[in-house]
Protein backbone atom coordinates (compact mmCIF):
# COMPACT_ATOMS: atom_id res chain seq x y z
CA UNK A 1 0.00 0.00 0.00
CA UNK A 2 1.55 3.14 -1.04
CA UNK A 3 1.70 6.33 1.39
CA UNK A 4 -1.26 8.44 0.48
CA UNK A 5 -3.08 4.92 1.19
CA UNK A 6 -1.23 5.00 4.66
CA UNK A 7 -2.29 8.27 5.31
CA UNK A 8 -5.58 8.32 4.45
CA UNK A 9 -6.60 4.76 6.64
CA UNK A 10 -4.37 7.03 9.49
CA UNK A 11 -7.35 10.00 8.90
CA UNK A 12 -10.07 7.41 8.86
CA UNK A 13 -8.88 6.30 12.13
CA UNK A 14 -8.01 9.96 13.44
CA UNK A 15 -11.80 10.04 12.83
CA UNK A 16 -13.00 7.33 14.54
CA UNK A 17 -11.15 8.44 17.43
CA UNK A 18 -12.41 11.81 17.33
CA UNK A 19 -16.28 10.04 17.35
CA UNK A 20 -15.76 8.20 20.31
CA UNK A 21 -13.96 10.92 22.10
CA UNK A 22 -16.73 13.25 21.47
CA UNK A 23 -19.62 10.41 22.34
CA UNK A 24 -17.61 9.48 25.69
CA UNK A 25 -17.16 12.85 27.13
CA UNK A 26 -20.45 13.96 25.94
CA UNK A 27 -21.48 10.41 27.72
CA UNK A 28 -19.32 11.36 30.88
CA UNK A 29 -21.45 14.61 31.26
CA UNK A 30 -24.68 13.76 31.07
CA UNK A 31 -23.94 10.18 32.87
CA UNK A 32 -21.53 9.82 35.75
CA UNK A 33 -21.64 13.62 35.80
CA UNK A 34 -25.55 14.25 35.86
CA UNK A 35 -25.04 17.55 34.55
CA UNK A 36 -28.27 16.39 31.67
CA UNK A 37 -30.86 18.91 32.10
CA UNK A 38 -31.01 22.74 30.58
CA UNK A 39 -29.56 24.55 34.20
CA UNK A 40 -27.50 22.07 35.26
CA UNK A 41 -23.97 23.31 35.62
CA UNK A 42 -20.81 22.33 37.18
CA UNK A 43 -17.99 24.97 37.75
CA UNK A 44 -14.39 23.55 37.10
CA UNK A 45 -12.24 26.65 36.51
CA UNK A 46 -13.11 30.35 37.02
CA UNK A 47 -13.25 30.97 33.44
CA UNK A 48 -14.94 26.93 32.48
CA UNK A 49 -18.00 25.27 33.33
CA UNK A 50 -19.75 22.16 32.00
CA UNK A 51 -23.26 23.51 31.22
CA UNK A 52 -26.14 21.47 29.51
CA UNK A 53 -27.58 23.22 26.76
CA UNK A 54 -29.30 21.52 23.90
CA UNK A 55 -28.36 22.97 19.84
CA UNK A 56 -31.13 22.37 17.10
CA UNK A 57 -29.48 23.65 14.70
CA UNK A 58 -26.07 23.60 12.96
CA UNK A 59 -23.02 25.44 13.99
CA UNK A 60 -24.11 28.09 16.08
CA UNK A 61 -27.66 27.26 16.15
CA UNK A 62 -28.49 28.34 12.97
CA UNK A 63 -31.19 26.62 10.72
CA UNK A 64 -32.81 25.39 13.95
CA UNK A 65 -34.73 22.44 13.47
CA UNK A 66 -38.78 23.23 15.24
CA UNK A 67 -40.04 19.94 13.64
CA UNK A 68 -39.41 16.39 13.03
CA UNK A 69 -39.09 16.82 9.20
CA UNK A 70 -36.76 19.46 9.82
CA UNK A 71 -34.61 17.57 11.85
CA UNK A 72 -34.11 14.45 9.32
CA UNK A 73 -33.66 17.20 6.54
CA UNK A 74 -30.57 18.41 9.34
CA UNK A 75 -29.76 15.04 9.56
CA UNK A 76 -29.77 14.05 5.85
CA UNK A 77 -28.19 17.47 5.06
CA UNK A 78 -25.07 17.20 7.52
CA UNK A 79 -24.65 13.46 6.46
CA UNK A 80 -24.68 14.63 2.73
CA UNK A 81 -21.57 17.05 3.71
CA UNK A 82 -19.81 13.73 6.17
CA UNK A 83 -19.98 11.97 2.76
CA UNK A 84 -18.48 14.90 0.91
CA UNK A 85 -15.56 15.35 3.60
CA UNK A 86 -15.00 11.75 3.88
CA UNK A 87 -14.84 10.98 -0.29
CA UNK A 88 -12.58 14.33 -0.43
CA UNK A 89 -10.57 12.78 2.66
CA UNK A 90 -9.86 10.02 0.29
CA UNK A 91 -8.36 11.76 -2.86
CA UNK A 92 -5.76 13.84 -0.96
CA UNK A 93 -2.33 13.17 -0.83
CA UNK A 94 -1.08 15.50 2.06
CA UNK A 95 -0.89 14.73 5.75
CA UNK A 96 -2.06 18.36 6.63
CA UNK A 97 -5.20 17.93 4.52
CA UNK A 98 -5.93 14.83 5.13
CA UNK A 99 -5.46 15.65 9.02
CA UNK A 100 -7.86 18.66 8.82
CA UNK A 101 -10.25 16.59 6.96
CA UNK A 102 -10.03 13.60 8.99
CA UNK A 103 -11.21 16.35 12.45
CA UNK A 104 -14.16 17.52 10.55
CA UNK A 105 -15.21 13.99 9.38
CA UNK A 106 -15.43 12.85 13.26
CA UNK A 107 -16.60 15.78 14.92
CA UNK A 108 -19.66 15.82 12.29
CA UNK A 109 -20.30 12.30 12.81
CA UNK A 110 -20.33 12.66 16.67
CA UNK A 111 -22.74 15.10 16.14
CA UNK A 112 -24.78 13.67 13.64
CA UNK A 113 -25.38 10.71 15.82
CA UNK A 114 -26.57 13.25 18.64
CA UNK A 115 -29.42 14.81 16.05
CA UNK A 116 -30.32 11.30 15.45
CA UNK A 117 -30.66 9.74 18.88
CA UNK A 118 -31.82 12.75 20.73
CA UNK A 119 -33.23 14.81 18.07
CA UNK A 120 -30.66 17.35 19.14
CA UNK A 121 -26.94 18.26 19.71
CA UNK A 122 -25.33 18.20 23.46
CA UNK A 123 -23.36 20.86 23.81
CA UNK A 124 -21.55 20.91 27.49
CA UNK A 125 -18.29 23.11 27.61
CA UNK A 126 -18.50 26.96 28.48
CA UNK A 127 -15.72 29.17 28.16
CA UNK A 128 -16.15 32.20 29.58
CA UNK A 129 -14.37 35.32 31.58
CA UNK A 130 -16.63 36.79 33.53
CA UNK A 131 -19.98 37.50 31.23
CA UNK A 132 -17.80 37.52 28.08
CA UNK A 133 -18.65 34.30 26.68
CA UNK A 134 -16.33 34.70 23.50
CA UNK A 135 -17.46 31.39 22.26
CA UNK A 136 -21.12 29.63 22.39
CA UNK A 137 -21.51 26.50 24.55
CA UNK A 138 -19.50 23.50 22.62
CA UNK A 139 -18.66 20.28 22.75
CA UNK A 140 -15.69 17.99 21.26
CA UNK A 141 -16.93 17.73 17.90
CA UNK A 142 -17.76 21.36 17.76
CA UNK A 143 -14.09 22.34 18.67
CA UNK A 144 -12.72 19.35 16.39
CA UNK A 145 -14.82 20.60 13.66
CA UNK A 146 -13.05 24.23 14.23
CA UNK A 147 -9.91 23.10 14.52
CA UNK A 148 -10.38 20.83 11.16
CA UNK A 149 -12.09 23.90 9.35
CA UNK A 150 -9.26 26.20 10.40
CA UNK A 151 -6.53 23.38 9.24
CA UNK A 152 -7.76 23.60 5.56
CA UNK A 153 -8.48 27.00 5.42
CA UNK A 154 -5.18 28.05 6.82
CA UNK A 155 -3.23 25.37 4.23
CA UNK A 156 -5.26 27.02 1.39
CA UNK A 157 -4.38 30.49 2.15
CA UNK A 158 -0.69 29.83 3.12
CA UNK A 159 0.49 26.33 1.65
CA UNK A 160 -1.66 26.05 -1.63
CA UNK A 161 1.15 26.91 -4.11
CA UNK A 162 3.88 25.20 -1.91
CA UNK A 163 1.27 22.27 -1.35
CA UNK A 164 1.21 22.08 -5.51
CA UNK A 165 4.59 21.82 -6.62
CA UNK A 166 4.74 19.11 -3.05
CA UNK A 167 2.00 17.34 -4.58
CA UNK A 168 4.20 17.06 -8.03
CA UNK A 169 7.10 15.53 -6.04
CA UNK A 170 5.12 13.58 -4.31
CA UNK A 171 3.16 12.01 -7.49
CA UNK A 172 6.72 11.72 -9.18
CA UNK A 173 8.46 9.61 -6.18
CA UNK A 174 4.94 7.40 -6.35
CA UNK A 175 4.98 6.55 -9.35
Amino acid sequence: MDGAWNRRLRGLALAALVFGLDQLVKWLVTGPLGIDSIGAVKELLPFFDLRFTTNFGISLGLFEAQSVEQRWLLVMGTGAIALIVLFWMLRERTKGDIFGLSLILGGALGNILDRVLYGYVIDYADLHFGAFRPFMIFNVADACITIGVLIILARSFFLRDKGAQSDMHLAAKES
